[in-house]
């Protein structure tokens, strides 16, 4: 039987290479919706290909386009938020929620609603509403797969026992191009250095996240919603290898590990044939090759975004949804070289303690929150400028 799969951000790295992993196995899957940001022509090139249902671009701006390249196909051509939540209504076995930012929310917690599966690649789902989705996935009984590297190598390393058996899970980070770094040597890096990622070839802003280690302060968020077993069992392993990509240690002291190589595909692959498995043409890992694994402790006096992250999910209520719209602008404003690399986590950490909103219970707060996270932040970059 074939599975019917919605991608959700299709035109991006993930969404890419889950098509790829789609085309060796092309009698295996059949695509109903497809989701672009504003990628009309590249979109509707992909959706011809896989003979998806609908195709949807999220900005209005260009449906027309959308619309003239589908045309003389059966393909149906959308656009805009509402087109994007009506596709994920659609009920596939198995979604990718892909799509980048805050504009995710809404179809990936419609997703949810449907009960089926859904594969999760979208940071702000569960670190800007992440009580939100896993209530709404409990209620549905909707299954939540996770894609990166680290929460999908804790999954598979949990299908050996129960969440209850954990005595702690252990996240591993690369530390990023400057994990050797002193504090004064990282006062002068630039955009260009900051996104050279030692292991994975990954987008400018994830680049810069994974840098400052915030990346890992976020995915600390969700693994806390994802494995709740307490934060105070969640570790954080700097491994430059990337080679295990994460760890789980259960009361008897057993701990399971899993590895492979820096593809995303690979956890791509565990999600999209879940709870089976598919074979892939990724590159094999190959241990002698690699010859050694480093661990060490991550300092957090050079690297504070975990810390940082850490209180905010202590904290609770809105203080996550406002560290990930805080970030979000910090890193743009560095990218486009108003602030330096340092100021990141310290106008993320100025925005966290210089109010609390009330804590959210829908999306619409969730949306709210955001919104009035990113004017106060961007006031605060005007202060750190350059």
């Amino acid at each position: 039987m074939t599975k019917s799969i919605s991608i959700f951000g299709a035109t991006g790295s993930v969404g890419l290479s889950t098509l790829d992993l789609v085309r060796q196995h092309p009698d295996q899957y059949n695509i109903i919706a497809m989701t672009a940001n504003s990628n009309a022509s590249h979109l509707a090139a992909l959706a011809r290909e896989f003979s998806a249902e609908i195709a949807v671009v999220a900005e209005d701006s260009a449906y027309e386009e959308l619309k003239q390249e589908l045309a003389g196909t059966s393909i149906e051509a959308a656009s805009g938020a509402e087109a994007l939540v009506a596709a994920a209504a659609l009920g596939a076995d198995w979604t990718m929620a892909a799509i980048v930012g805050c504009a995710g929310l809404p179809p990936t917690l419609e997703a949810l609603r449907c009960g089926k599966t859904v594969a999760l690649a979208n940071k702000e789902a569960l670190v800007s509403a992440g009580a939100l989705m896993i209530t709404e996935a409990q209620k549905s009984g909707a299954t939540l797969l996770p894609v990166d590297s680290e929460h999908n190598a804790i999954f598979q390393a949990l299908q050996g026992g129960r969440i209850d058996q954990v005595r702690k899970i252990t996240l591993t980070a690369s530390g990023g191009p400057f994990r050797t770094w002193t504090r004064e040597q990282m006062a002068s890096v630039t955009p260009e250095q900051a996104v050279a990622h030692p292991n994975w070839d990954m987008g400018a802003k994830i680049s810069v996240d994974s840098a400052t280690m915030m990346n890992k302060g976020l995915e600390l968020i969700e693994a806390h919603y994802l494995f709740p077993i307490g934060l105070e069992k969640i570790d954080i392993l700097v491994h430059p290898q990337s080679v295990i990509h994460s760890m789980v240690e259960y009361h008897d002291r057993s701990t399971l590990a899993q590895l492979g190589s820096p593809d995303m595909r690979i956890p791509i692959a565990s999600a999209l044939a879940w709870p089976d498995r598919m074979t892939t043409n990724c590159e094999p890992l190959n241990l002698a090759d690699i010859g050694r694994l480093d661990f060490e402790l991550p300092d957090e006096d050079r690297f504070p975004a975990t810390k940082i992250a850490r209180a905010a999910i202590t904290a609770g209520g809105a203080k996550p949804a406002m560290l990930n719209a805080a970030n979000e602008v910090a890193v743009a404003a560095f990218l486009k070289r108003a602030v330096q690399f340092l100021d990141i986590t310290e106008i993320v950490t100025r925005l966290l303690d210089s109010y609390s909103p009330p804590e959210p219970s829908e999306l619409a707060d969730i949306f709210a929150i955001d919104k009035e996270a990113r004017v106060r932040t961007e006031q605060l970059v005007e202060e750190f400028k350059v």
